[in-house]
């Protein structure tokens, strides 16, 4: 019986192969556990594909296990002020001491009535007051949100958050999002306190570990592994794709790699190439033309000054499309993206 594949093509889900970003899921967690904490709120940000739900759910599950801590996660399109509410007094002993704090949450349909204590009739309200029960028995709760975007209930739940932080009630925020929607949501009047937050943004994962991993799990040679984690190019949706199609057809490197990547131009490339504005993929067309990658030849064959060039650059580079490390240069960072754009792209 073949063993099962470690590697898997399912967004979000947590792989059995999966190469950590232990630094920065510290950091988060440090910020958070000290005492007092130095940070409250984070944000993740990168590429689709880049590992931000698997990154959030691990910090989630590490904070977990820490004494007296409490991890939820809200889905973002549900009113998330009354999921909250909702999932915190669906724990027992969570909603044993709201009822011995007397805090009767019976018209928001989730709660039980308690007797000699009018019932709260306002969410945000009975939140403040679950909170500091909370916070009278020395707990500490984690709110995870993944992809988040600029709606009105993420808005009013962003508000919210922003008292509960004034009144120093003990609540953490770890959110995840592409970047235009974060952008956007930090955009949004008297959300300002976003701008303030840290941002963690997942960049390509180390070359040297991939290889690692391909050569451990896929029992292929030093040259071989070094190859093909060379064509990941460190992104880690590419990462799990070419290690499981080499894990089903080890005998065909050739057809691997074709499956490989008609995958990610079916369920990453397409997606991101249609989130672009005609000129972003103009400018992504003539990159992956340049093959030296100097930003005044792809200038001149745009037509662009360079004061025309560089919102693009920068958009891109944030979207986590590109990078521009090296001065004067640009080069994709997503792997075969390049044909990708010289496939799609139509001039007109």
């Amino acid at each position: 019986m073949k063993a099962r594949n470690p590697y898997t093509l399912t967004f979000g889900k947590e792989p059995t192969q999966l190469i950590a970003r232990m630094e920065q899921s510290q950091q988060v967690i440090d910020s958070f556990l000290s005492q007092p904490s130095t940070q409250q709120v984070y944000m993740v940000t990168g590429i689709r594909g880049s590992g931000k739900t698997v990154f959030m759910t691990d910090i989630a599950r590490q904070i977990a296990r820490q004494k007296d801590w409490i991890s939820i996660e809200l889905n973002p399109e549900r009113d998330l002020l009354e999921s909250l509410a909702a999932k915190l007094s669906s724990e027992n002993e969570l909603a044993h001491i709201f009822q011995t704090a007397k805090i009767n949450l019976s018209l928001f349909g989730f709660g039980l009535e308690v007797k000699g204590a009018a019932p709260i009739a306002e969410i945000e309200t009975a939140l403040q007051k679950m909170l500091q029960s909370l916070k009278n028995k020395g707990k500490r709760l984690l709110i995870c949100i993944d992809e988040v975007t600029n709606t009105p209930q993420m808005r009013a739940f962003a508000a919210a958050f922003q008292i509960f932080l004034r009144q120093e009630l003990p609540v953490y925020l770890l959110m995840t999002g592409l970047y235009e929607n974060i952008n956007a949501l930090q955009n949004a009047k008297s959300l300002t306190f976003l701008y303030r937050a840290p941002k963690i943004y997942l960049g390509p994962l180390n070359i040297g570990t991939i290889a690692e991993d391909y050569h451990s799990v896929l029992k292929l040679n030093d040259a071989d592994s070094l190859m093909l984690a060379k064509m990941t190019k460190g992104y880690s949706f590419a990462f799990q794709v070419l290690g499981y199609f080499t894990w089903e057809h080890p005998d065909n490197p050739q057809e691997s790699q074709q499956l490989a990547r008609q995958y990610l131009d079916e369920y990453s490339y397409d997606k991101v190439w249609s989130e672009l504005s005609r000129k972003d993929r103009e400018v992504l067309y003539r990159i992956a033309q340049v093959k030296s990658g100097r930003i005044k030849e792809i200038r001149d064959a745009l037509g662009m000054t360079t004061n025309e060039f560089n919102p693009y650059r920068q958009r891109l580079i944030r979207k986590g499309i590109i990078s521009g490390e090296e001065r004067g240069y640009v080069r994709i960072l997503l792997p075969f993206f390049d044909q990708y754009a010289l496939a799609h792209y139509d001039i007109i």
